[in-house]
């Protein structure tokens, strides 16, 4: 894999079908996401899923670009998963792990515990940011669905990348996982257990589902 580029276009027929199987997943997302959330607003029952000495953590507006940059790996997803094979793979993979978040946001309803972002403290992020706190909804905490989907993409991409760029792809995870902490959307359990399940899925589900298949077709559009 480490023979061809990391990035290439993967022709029309390949981007068509990769943005049907995402707005298939993303769909699926809404369902378990939103489900979830609304069904916890109408429960009493909390679980704290915080530690006392995190709510001490500054607040950094700032983190909000990394916060919203984990769409940026999306975007990247076709042009670096070039055969069908792969891209299903990787669909079926984040499938799996919204799933799992869903029965964790049911068994483990919570609410942060930092208090709101004041306006004044927002600056120049102050519209970033509302756009990150809208997208998050209000009770699914534990596990970070957005670590989650961060580390995926990165656990998948970078065994296709040089060095270099599995350096500076596991940085980007790390920071959008800290970004959930430091722009208080998340705690850090939330941050641990959504990066565990991310490399869980990696490894029982996308790994096994290219088990067996060649490492590169020589006809992406029909592999």
């Amino acid at each position: 894999m480490k023979d061809e580029p990391f990035l290439a276009w993967p022709g029309w027929p390949h981007l068509r079908e990769a943005f049907l199987l995402s707005l298939a997943d993303t769909l699926w997302f809404l369902i378990v996401y939103g489900g979830m959330d609304r069904l916890t607003a109408y429960r009493t029952f909390r679980v704290p899923v915080h530690l006392s000495a995190e709510l001490g953590l500054p607040f950094v507006p700032a983190m909000t670009v990394f916060y919203m940059s984990v769409y940026g790996l999306f975007f990247l997803a076709p042009f670096v998963l070039r055969t069908r094979h792969e891209f299903r793979a990787a669909v079926a993979t984040m499938a799996v792990a919204i799933a799992v978040a869903g029965i964790g946001f049911l068994l483990f309803p919570a609410e942060l515990a930092f208090a709101p972002a004041r306006e004044e403290q927002l600056g120049i992020w102050a519209g970033l940011y509302h756009v990150a706190d809208d997208l998050n909804l209000t009770y699914n905490l534990l596990p970070s669905l957005h670590v989650t989907f961060a580390v995926i993409c990165v656990a998948i991409f970078s065994p296709r990348a040089p060095r270099p760029v599995q350096a500076f792809l596991w940085l980007w995870a790390l920071l959008i996982a800290a970004s959930t902490v430091l722009t208080h959307q998340h705690h850090v359990l939330d941050a641990v257990t959504g990066w565990l399940l991310a490399l869980a899925c990696v490894r029982w589900v996308f790994r096994p589902a290219l088990r067996g298949l060649p490492s590169r077709p020589a006809d992406p559009a029909t592999s």
